[in-house]
Formats: structure tokens, sequence, C-alpha cells
């Protein structure tokens, strides 16, 4: 895990440019409404209103990014006000946290603006709980919103806006379920029940601090599709929050929210939250809570009972995204791996047909977008195996299959990589028998996908001509494939 932080590639130093971009521009929000007046709470949402803005908005085009960016506050404002006006009325606004969980998690369906926007609003409420917020109060945390999401949007739009130097990122539609088979419908229902019973729980554990078991249950859910998924991020969040509380008594409690060092510490906490967020959500989670622990001090309530505290509530809301997985409109890891797996084949075979294309002659082909998605399709097979391939899975036999069906990909999209710059070669020729290898790939991938049993074709060992070569591995692996997505338990990878 320590490896995977530290030493995890970094194309274009990506993370790092991310990392520093948020310290400069949540560091920038909270110098704003601090130099207009606003209060410490006041500048505490101010912050984490700026985080984020910098944190979840993730459309594909800068474009997309700040359009996403001005919705916030259109959706936060009004959260916060209700969450604020029920804050003496108990039972609306526990109803009406609930009813913001399940919206957030359903609007998802629209896309990674609807993912931005139904985040917001959970976390304005989770916010306002954070701090007790009152109606006397919402001027100042409006204003602080506002002022708050321009300054991240200065920064990330204007001061270092380095996405505009790479191409739009590929993001990969889900598939196309409708009604209870969507996965976002039933996850949608799935948090909420699982908030509900966090909350529950959480209040009879803590009248003051109940907020943070909704909090846990709710951000087990974000960016999983899968019932595997989930609990496995919920462990994750666990171990990282029982890591972070460790820490917090090394470093937050000695500091007991001195101003100096606490501003150093948080910004060392936010670099390291968007730093690690790709590569581990455990470390992400130190760092989450180590921020929350720092925030504390500031506002002279850290102790080391509070920080117990926030272990049981974070094990009171695992435990209700666990129920909820389990036992309500489940969604089988097997059902959602199937659908990606397929998906990435039939974009091996795109790319193929388009790289042929290419080397045919055609002026048109283009096999470069198809290689994209590829990569993003491959990047969500990965985190939906991941449950399988966990060192705590007790099933070693689907925990082999998976790693072989994840090492077979890997061997299909690099030689389509390899393809495809030979395709890019204006000196590269046009073989005749590129043709036939292409339509090999393409009936492999009908096999596959269809789960038809008949045997895949394996060539022998491929000639010296390059894009033939490239053909005739992707021949080679989709042949392999076969083997493992037709196991015992069926054409799926998982099984029960």
């Amino acid at each position: 895990m320590v490896k995977r932080m530290f030493v995890a590639p970094d194309p274009g130093r990506a993370r790092l440019r991310f990392a520093a971009r948020a310290v400069l521009g949540i560091g920038l929000a909270v110098v704003v409404c601090l130099l207009t007046g606003h209060s410490l709470p006041g500048a505490v949402t101010g912050g984490l209103a700026a985080l984020l803005a910098l944190f979840t908005v993730a459309d594909p085009t800068v474009r997309g990014q700040a359009v996403t960016t001005a919705l916030l506050p259109a959706v936060g404002v009004p959260v916060l006000a209700v969450a604020a006006g029920l804050h003496d009325v108990p039972v609306a606004r526990d109803l009406a946290f609930l009813g913001v969980v399940g919206a957030g998690v359903y609007a998802r369906r629209w896309g990674p603006r609807g993912h931005s926007l139904g985040v917001f609003a959970f976390m304005t409420f989770f916010v306002a709980q954070f701090l007790h917020a009152t109606p006397a109060q919402l001027p100042e945390l409006y204003t602080a919103v506002l002022l708050s999401v321009l300054s991240a949007a200065v920064v990330r739009f204007g001061v270092w806006c380095y996405e505009r130097r790479l191409p739009p990122a590929a993001v990969p539609v889900p598939p196309a379920w409708r009604g209870l088979a969507r996965v976002t419908t039933r996850q949608a229902v799935q948090a909420t029940a699982g908030a509900g019973f966090a909350l529950v729980v959480g209040q009879l554990v803590s009248g003051q601090r109940w907020y943070w078991a909704v909090g846990a249950t709710w951000w087990i859910f974000v960016n999983t599709a899968s019932r595997g998924e989930t609990l496995v991020r919920g462990f994750r969040r666990v171990l990282g929050t029982v890591i972070g509380i460790c820490l917090g008594f090394l470093v937050a409690v000695p500091v007991d929210g001195a101003p100096v060092p606490t501003a150093v510490l948080v910004a060392v906490a936010v670099f390291g939250i968007f730093y690690t967020a790709a590569v581990s959500y455990t470390w992400m989670m130190l760092w989450v809570t180590l921020l929350a622990e720092l925030l504390y001090g500031l506002l002279g309530v850290l102790s080391p009972g509070l920080l117990a505290l926030r272990l049981t509530e974070t094990g009171v809301g695992a435990l209700g995204a666990v129920l909820a997985v389990l036992f309500v409109l489940p969604v089988t890891t097997h059902a959602v791996t199937d659908a990606w797996i397929r998906r990435a084949l039939r974009c091996v075979h795109a790319c193929t047909a388009e790289a042929t294309a290419r080397l045919a002659g055609s002026p048109t082909a283009d096999p470069a977008p198809h290689v994209a998605e590829l990569e993003q399709l491959l990047g969500r097979v990965r985190l939906s195996v991941a449950p399988l391939v966990h060192p705590l899975n007790p099933m070693p036999a689907r925990k082999r299959r998976a790693r072989r069906v994840l090492a077979l990909l890997d061997d299909c999209a690099r030689d389509v990589r390899g393809l495809v710059a030979v395709a890019a070669d204006p000196e590269a020729s046009h073989d005749a028998r590129l043709a036939a290898a292409c339509w090999r790939v393409e009936a492999a991938v009908e096999a596959l996908t269809a789960g038809r049993t008949e045997p895949v074709h394996s060539p022998a060992e491929p000639p010296s001509e390059p894009a033939l070569a490239h053909l005739h591995g992707l021949e080679r692996a989709l042949a392999d494939l076969a083997e493992p997505l037709r196991a015992p338990s069926g054409s799926r990878l998982v099984g029960a």
C-alpha cells in the first residue's frame, strides 16, 4: 500500500498537479473568506466547498467542468437552507437528509455532472450538521460558498488550467439497463436504506455526531457499482479511518488547534487527499480523517474521546452499507463485471477494425478514440474485478481466474496499442492477410460476448510483419480468454 502511494506511475505528473492546484485553490478560498470578515465556521464551510469543487467535478471537457462548477451553488444553497431551517426539527431534518442521499445517488445516472452535483448536495447538508448551522448563519454561509466556489474556479480555469493542453478524457457510459435493473436506481434505494440504518443507530451512539455514520455510508457507495465493490470500499474506509485516528493521536491532538501548525498540516492533508485518491482509497481516507481531526481542533472540540467516537460511527456507517448491499436490491458483481468485459472486448474489435482500415488506406479511419475508450473500459473492469483479487477474498479459484482474465485483457490492450502504432506509420503497407486476421478477431469477440461454446481460433506463431504479428497476438489472447470466461460457473467470471 505504501509503495502504491509513493511509487505509483504518475504520467505527466497529473496527480501531482491535481494535488498542488487543490492546495492553492482551497487556500485562496479560505483566505478570501477570512479577509471578507467571515467567522471560522464560515471559512471552514468555504474551504470544504472549494475542496468539493476541485475534487468532484470531472466532466470530460474543460467547458463541461466550468458549467458544472457554476451549477454547484445552485444545488448547495437550497440544500443549505433546508438543513439549517430544519435544525430544530429532528424528524423532518432526518427525512430530508435521507431524501438528499437518495437523490444524490440517483443523479449519477446523468453521468459526471449528476455525480458532482449529487455529492455537493449531500456534503452541503453534511457540513450544516458538522457546524450545527442555524437560519441566522445562512447569509454568512451563502457568501462563503459562493466566494469559495468562485475562488476555486479562478484557480482551476484561470491560473492553472492544465487540462486545456490535454485531449478530452474518454468517459465510459455505464451499461444501458432500465428500471430497477439500472445500477444507479438500485444504489439510490440501497444508499437510502443504509443511511437510514446509520442515522438511527448513529443517533443512539451519539446525539451530536450521528451524521458521521451517515457520511460513512454515503462515501462507501461513491464510485461503486456492485456488491463486491461496495464491500471492499467499506473495508478500506474503516481501515483508513483507523490509521488516520492513530495518526491523529500523534499529530492533531498535540497541536490542539494552534493556528499556524494546524494551517500547515491542513495543507498537507489536502494535498494527501488529492494525491492519493486515484491510487488508494485507504490512504485517501487516512488524510480525510486527519483533516477532520485538524478542523475539530480549530473549533476547539478535539479530544481522544471524540476520535474513538468517530471510529465507532464509521463502523456503524460501514455496517449500514454492508446490510444494504446484501439485502436491498443487491447488484451482483458478476452482472457488472460481465457487462464491462463484454464492452471492452467489443472495443478491442473496434480498435482492430479501424487500424486495419487505416492500413488499407482509408483516409477516414481513426483508431485513436477507440484506444482511449479501451483504456477507460479496462479501468472499469479492474475496478469491478477488484473484490475478486482482494487479499481477503476466500475463494482462491475465482481469484486465480480473475487475475487470468485481467492479464489477458492487458495482453489484448498491448497488442491493440502496437497495432495502432503500426497503422499510424505512413510507411506501413497493407498485407492481404490483415483482413482475414481482423475477421477472425471479430468472430472471436462475438463468440466470447455471446457466451457461445465453440472453440476460438488460436493462430500459429506470429509472422515478422508487425501489424499481422499484433493481430495474431490478439487472436491468441482471445483464444486464451475463452477458458476463464467459460469456467464451470458459466460465462460469468464470478459465479454466484
